[in-house]
């Protein structure tokens, strides 16, 4: 088994076990990626809030590598 794959087994072990932190990373994405295709909405500094936002959720996903169990 490859680091990768391990990495991402774990990261999906935790999701699993971590509904809400999951329903939560993913939601945050989501408006990450939803700024930056309506970004006339959002007015002032669409990109600078959308890069905010999908690095907040790249740290979600990384979280679960990192958390000791």
């Amino acid at each position: 088994m490859s680091p990768w794959q391990k990495y991402i087994k774990k990261i999906r072990k935790y999701f699993s076990e971590h509904p809400d932190y999951n329903g939560m990373v993913h939601f945050i994405t989501g408006m990450g990626v939803g700024i930056l295709l309506t970004y006339p909405l959002v007015k002032s500094h669409p990109v600078r809030w959308s890069i905010v936002l999908l690095v907040l959720a790249l740290v979600g996903h990384l979280y679960p590598i990192v958390v000791k169990k």
